[in-house]
């Protein structure tokens, strides 16, 4: 799966896998709302790795969880969907926005092959300093920039430059970005 050969989501080993993230996610999604200390030891069950600072609003869904690898400074609004059956890599300082679904799981496009239940999956990779607007869906095997806004609403279904603005379906660059330097 990880390699992006097919794969059967039922095989023993990724079932056992996924059984493990439905309980993390139990367990973070019906928390106390102010119950941060629970939530952040949770996610740090889930995750492959996460950052000392990040902030997740609950309901939070993913298919195995060990294989979303995130950064220092993380923000997931709620509703967020991450098919982790490739890695999934989120940089420092990125905000998600609400109901944004991450998707690196897909089905083959031959009808005869898709009959037999095996899947593929490819990597994303989101970089440092990235905004992911509410709705977005990001497909597999796609990379988006660092310093890079994602308007809401958009289908990401190719490569996003570094400091752009891209927003649409297909997502497309609008906007140049310079990158400005805070002041000391």
């Amino acid at each position: 799966m990880l390699s992006g050969e097919l794969y059967l989501a039922s095989d023993p080993e990724l079932a056992k896998l996924h059984a493990k993230a439905l309980d993390l996610m139990y367990d973070f999604n019906t928390s106390h709302p102010r119950d941060v200390a629970k939530q952040k030891k949770t996610l740090r069950q889930l995750f492959g790795k996460i950052g000392q600072e990040f902030s997740v609003t609950p309901p939070f869904y993913c298919d195995y969880g060990c294989h979303i690898f995130a950064g220092e400074n993380l923000y997931i609004n709620a509703d967020c969907t991450i098919l982790d059956c490739a890695e999934v890599h989120i940089g420092n300082n990125v905000l998600i926005a609400t109901k944004v679904q991450i998707y690196a799981a897909y089905h083959p496009t031959d009808p005869s092959l898709r009959l037999t239940q095996k899947e593929l999956a490819a990597p994303i990779n989101i970089g440092n300093n990235v905004w992911i607007g509410g709705g977005v869906i990001v497909c597999p095997g796609v990379s988006i920039g660092e310093n890079t806004t994602i308007g809401a609403g958009s289908v990401v279904t190719k490569d996003i430059p570094d400091n752009v603005v891209a927003v649409g379906n297909p997502c497309r660059v609008i906007k140049r970005v310079i990158k400005s330097v805070a002041a000391s």
